[in-house]
Formats: structure tokens, C-alpha cells, sequence
């Protein structure tokens, strides 16, 4: 039998003494809870109360609603007094009996026979100093042998988006004849824009940004992702990141799409600025990303914690946080190349304060009682904590980014992964439910979360601000309704102490609440949008390109009411024009190439959001733009 610590002396200390848990729900023992509703036990108020007044009124006019709310009432109550669920026997450790013959699996006492010398106090700290000396010449491997100036990011482009780059694209120079030696990390291809992007009359999203590399010299527009541009050209692989070259050669026209090494590119029939190729670098050496083989240590250590050092719960307990939240900062899924080591000490204090808040609350009435089976606890534990850990990776086929309307709606199948995630949650978070209830629990942790339920109401109608849900945010929600002393409730600690450590070490302790700037990250802010008065009946395609003009109304008053003062407009993509008139003469665009056009007010140099673009076919036909902002 399981010899590790009762459940029942460990949840006492969440409450205080009985009497102190009779006085705390005082309240809820009475009246409905009492299966009578005001009938009394002896601490029950008097009848002349005006609950029991009411209580009677309710019963003389609707005895059987009233019978049906006591009953309802009863059941969650649970049992009085309350109860403590058995500690689960040991699965590697019983005996079994079937169809009349017994056997015994004893394979958790042999582990703990044949690694008892190993739990020394003092063998655990020298390891824990030998594993701190490893890591530290992982992490220097892994970061510290190039230049930090080397590295670049999954994201990185030499030409941002829309009029990022300014007037003729002025702020990204130079064009051409610039090389830079770089080191990517590994993973890139799963790095994705976040927000619809236009390229040319085409619309992409929720896929890396990637235009050409499908001519023999495998040329890429330069708001490409340079990573995953590299690793589509086959300089060197997704899982290993690498290094190589990259080289401006400006001007280029006719990008052609291509599909190679499960990555897709699309192409850009017209012409332009700025374009790159790539060669290998022979200056940058350790290029290879460590993270995989720092994984495959970190699981390791992690197996060798339950199966042989088997400190006590509580340093387990901090053992997984520390090396879940230093994996995810420092290789996993570090908040910039290399990681900014002051960042991450930053979230490392209050992700220590937060996890000592899940011990108290939950861990220390689950972990404990796997004392004598510590294969059945790694199993249990380590499964889900390195799934959760690993988020980036473990989520990334599921289609929802954010857990906002706007990005469900856009991302294919976001809808339909949403509904499978609600019901799967629906169906764990009942089966919990039955757990409480039967320890006699169910009132206490129903009155925490529906609290908490009117307090997130409460600031989701906050005004100017959104209601975000981060991941560990969730993880905090649900982790006190999981400090049971059951095998699901130590898959659930698991996984969400995994979630929580890779949310706060990748993205920080990011606000619940947030204004619409802080969630555009390069999307429409909703601004006004202007219109094209030259559109596909007024253009005269029998006129020569060089004597065209194309024009657009004067600002309507209540839109220059609003700060607007004039108007810029990109010709492929790129800004040609920022100022008050209301033409653009097309005389500088060459002939026999389609061309885009979008436009947008302006507060000075700053451009709101663009229209979709009008395009302009190598044949001369005018197509008018879609509806809606770019």
C-alpha cells in the first residue's frame, strides 16, 4: 500500500480547524444545504428569519420545485461531514486477480530498493551543482560563440510591411550590393504572420511570409522572412537552424512562387526596390541549434528526479519549475536571440512566488502520494509537464494563435479546433466536478469560481480595453480545482504548470487586459479608409501608361475632423507618394506589368489603414479594389 503522506492532514491545512471551516461556510449549511431548506441543525438561525420565512413561502407555494431545488441542492453540498478520498494503491506495485489467478507487479518496490543508496542529501546537491555547471556550457554553446550581432530573429526582413520602410522605401536602404553573415535558430517554419499581409493583389496569412525564390537564382523579395527564405533554399535545415549569407541585389521583377522543404512561397509579377539571395557563410561558425539535444538533457534530468534521486515532493516541485522556465528562456522558445537574460530573471521572481501559490493550493495534496511509486509518477507528471512546456511545439498543428474573436474567424478551421477544445474541456472539467463532490468540497471551490467569473465579467466591459486570456493565465484559473489526490489530477498539474512556465518565460507576465494597439501587431487598427475615383469604367486603357493619372475625392470634413490631413498611397507595395493632392501621375511605371495600388489617409508621414488594392493588368484593364482595410 501507498505509504506517503495522507491527503486528509494536508487539506486540513488549507482551511484551518474544523471549527474555522464550520464558521467559513456557516452560511451555505443552512437553508437549502440542510436537505430541509431551514430546518435545523443547532447552529441553523431561528425561524423567524426572513430566509425561513421565505424558505416557507417557497415550499407552500411550489412543493415540488422546492423538493427538486433541496434534492439539487444536497447533491452538490456532497457529504457531511466531509470526506477525504483514498490514496490511489500503486499500479506497478499490487496484486491482480484475474480469472481466478493471482500475480504480482512489483516493479515500484524494486526501483525503490535498488535506488535508495542514490537519494542522499548530499549526492542531490552535487548533482544539482553538476547540472547547473552542464547547462551553463549548453547555453554558452548555444549562444555565446558568434556575435551577437549574428543572430536574427524567425521574423527578421529588410523591408517591413506596408510604409514601414518610409517614402521610396528610403528607411530600408541600401538595395543592393550589401552581404551580411547570419545565424538563424531552429524551428522557423513555424513562425507565422499573425495578421493578413497584402503582396501585390493577393492576400496572405497565418503562413511564413514568403515572395520568390522560385528562379534558378533563387531571388526573394525582401520583406521575406530571411529564416525561412534560407531554409526553403536549402541552406540549411528547419529543426537545426544555421548560418549563411545573405546578399542584396535590389531591383527585381517577376518573383516567381515555389514549394521546397514543406515550406510554399508566392509570387509578385511586378517589380520591386529590393531583393536578396542567399550563398554560405564561411565566416560564422556553431551554428547548429542546441534546443533539441538541450531537450533531450532536460528530460533526462527530469526521469532521473522521479526514478532515482527521488528528493522529497516539495523540491521536486521546484526542480520542475526551475528547468521548465530556464528551458523555455533560454532554448525552447526565448523572447529574442540570444535571450535577454535581465528579462528573463525579471519573470523568474513573481513565476516563483506564483508557483508556491500551486503548491500551497494543490501540488502538496497530489505529488506526496506517489511517494512509493515513483515510475507510475513520472509517467503521470512528466508526460503532460513537458507537453505543456512545450506548447509552441505541441499546439502549433492546432489553428488558433490567440484567443481572440477576430483571429478565430480569420484562421481556417479556428472555429471548429475551438469547439473541439471547449467540449474536451467540458468533459474534464465535469469529471473534476465528481471528483470535488465527493469529498464534500464542491460549495467552497463553486463560490471561489463564480467570484472570480463576475471579476473577469467585470473587466471584459471595461471600456477601450480587451479582455485577453494568456495561457498562463488559464493555468492559474484552473490549477486550485486540480489538488486532489488522484492520477487525473496529477496529469492536470502537469500539463498546466508546463503551460504556465512556458507563457510566462516566452511572452512575460502579459496583461489580462489590453487596448486594441497592443493586439495589432501589424493588422488593421480600423481607422477610415479613403476610395479610388478612378475605377474600371473611367480608365481609358487605349491611352498610353505615361499619360495617366489616377485620382481620388478631397477628405470629407468629418474624416479631417478626426486628425487626418492627407492622404499616402503604395504602387506595389511599395510608398511612392505621402501629401494632400488627389493624383498620381503613373507616367514612371513600367509598361507590360500589372501593377497594385492601395491608398490611405494620413496624419503626416503616418498612414492609416490602406484599401485593398485596385491592380492594374499588364493589358491595361482596371480592376477596382475589394471591400474592406489592408
Amino acid at each position: 500500500m501507498d505509504e506517503g503522506l495522507r491527503y486528509s492532514s494536508s487539506r486540513e491545512t488549507t482551511v484551518g480547524s474544523s471549527e474555522e471551516r464550520v464558521k467559513f461556510e456557516g452560511a451555505a449549511e443552512q437553508g437549502l444545504y440542510d436537505g430541509s431548506l431551514g430546518a435545523s441543525p443547532s447552529h441553523s438561525p431561528p425561524p423567524s428569519t426572513r430566509f425561513s420565512r421565505l424558505a416557507a413561502s417557497f415550499r407552500a407555494r411550489s412543493p415540488r420545485l422546492y423538493h427538486a431545488a433541496a434534492r439539487a441542492a444536497t447533491y452538490v453540498r456532497g457529504p457531511r461531514p466531509k470526506v477525504d478520498l483514498p490514496n490511489p494503491v500503486p499500479l506497478l506495485g499490487r496484486t491482480y486477480t484475474i480469472k481466478g489467478r493471482r500475480f504480482t507487479i512489483a516493479l515500484e518496490p524494486v526501483i525503490i530498493r535498488f535506488t535508495r543508496p542514490l537519494t542522499a542529501s548530499w549526492l542531490f546537491v552535487l548533482l544539482v551543482a553538476a547540472y547547473i555547471i552542464s547547462l551553463s556550457f549548453l547555453v554558452r554553446a548555444q549562444w555565446y560563440l558568434i556575435p551577437a550581432s549574428s543572430f536574427v530573429g524567425c521574423t527578421s526582413v529588410y523591408w517591413t510591411g506596408d510604409a514601414g520602410c518610409g517614402l521610396n522605401g528610403t528607411l530600408c536602404a541600401p538595395f543592393s550590393n550589401s552581404s551580411f553573415d547570419f545565424r538563424c535558430p531552429a524551428q522557423c517554419s513555424s513562425v507565422i504572420l499573425q495578421n493578413p499581409r497584402v503582396v501585390g493583389d493577393a492576400e496572405v496569412d497565418f503562413v511564413p511570409l514568403l515572395v520568390g525564390g522560385g528562379d534558378s537564382q533563387k531571388t526573394y523579395r525582401a520583406d521575406s522572412f530571411i529564416c525561412a527564405s534560407a531554409v526553403q533554399a536549402g541552406l540549411f535545415s528547419d529543426s537545426t537552424g544555421g548560418c549563411a549569407s545573405v546578399n542584396l541585389v535590389g531591383n527585381f521583377t517577376n518573383y516567381l512562387p515555389t514549394t521546397a522543404f514543406g515550406l510554399s512561397s508566392i509570387g509578385f509579377p511586378s517589380a520591386f526596390p529590393m531583393s536578396f539571395r542567399f550563398s554560405p557563410s564561411n565566416i560564422l561558425t556553431h551554428c547548429t541549434d542546441l534546443r533539441t539535444p538541450a531537450l533531450a538533457f532536460n528530460i533526462l534530468i527530469t526521469c532521473l528526479l522521479f526514478l532515482v534521486l527521488r528528493p522529497r515532493a516539495i523540491v521536486m516541485w521546484w526542480c520542475l519549475v526551475c528547468i521548465g522556465f530556464w528551458h523555455t528562456a533560454l532554448f525552447s522558445q526565448p523572447q529574442a536571440t540570444p535571450p535577454p537574460l535581465d528579462v528573463a530573471f525579471g519573470a523568474f521572481l513573481p513565476t516563483l512566488f506564483v508557483c508556491y501559490g500551486f503548491w500551497r493550493v494543490a501540488v502538496r495534496f497530489t505529488l506526496p502520494i506517489f511517494a512509493n511509486a515513483p515510475f507510475e509518477a513520472m509517467i503521470w507528471y512528466l508526460a503532460p509537464y513537458w507537453t505543456g512546456v512545450l506548447t509552441n511545439l505541441t499546439m502549433d498543428e492546432i489553428p488558433i494563435q490567440r484567443l481572440t474573436a477576430a483571429d478565430i474567424k480569420q484562421q481556417p478551421g479556428g472555429v471548429i479546433a475551438l469547439i473541439i477544445i471547449v467540449l474536451i474541456l467540458f468533459v474534464l472539467v465535469v469529471n473534476q466536478v465528481r471528483v470535488i463532490r465527493k469529498t464534500g468540497w464542491l460549495p467552497y471551490y463553486l463560490g471561489w469560481y463564480i467570484i472570480g467569473g463576475l471579476v473577469a465579467l467585470v473587466l471584459a466591459l471595461l471600456p477601450g480595453l480587451q479582455f485577453r486570456l494568456h495561457h498562463y493565465i488559464i493555468s492559474m484559473v484552473l490549477f486550485p480545482g486540480v489538488g486532489f489526490p488522484t492520477r487525473l489530477s496529477a496529469i492536470y498539474q502537469g500539463f498546466l504548470l508546463g503551460m504556465f512556465l512556458n507563457g510566462v518565460a516566452a511572452f512575460g507576465f502579459d496583461s489580462i487586459l489590453q487596448t486594441a494597439a497592443d493586439l495589432v501587431q501589424g493588422g488593421t487598427t480600423g481607422s477610415p479608409i479613403p476610395t479610388f475615383l478612378t475605377n474600371s469604367t473611367t480608365y481609358n486603357a487605349s491611352i498610353a501608361l505615361t499619360n495617366h493619372t489616377i485620382t481620388w475625392p478631397s477628405m470629407p470634413t468629418a474624416i479631417a475632423n478626426q486628425g487626418w490631413n492627407g492622404f499616402a498611397l503604395l504602387v506595389d507595395d511599395v510608398e511612392v507618394y505621402v501629401g494632400t493632392a488627389l493624383n498620381y501621375s503613373l507616367a514612371a511605371l513600367e509598361v507590360g506589368l500589372p501593377h497594385f495600388f492601395r491608398l490611405a489617409y494620413a496624419t503626416g508621414n503616418t498612414p492609416g489603414d490602406f484599401t485593398m488594392p485596385a491592380t492594374l493588368l499588364s493589358n491595361g484593364t482596371w480592376v477596382d479594389p475589394l471591400p474592406g482595410a489592408s
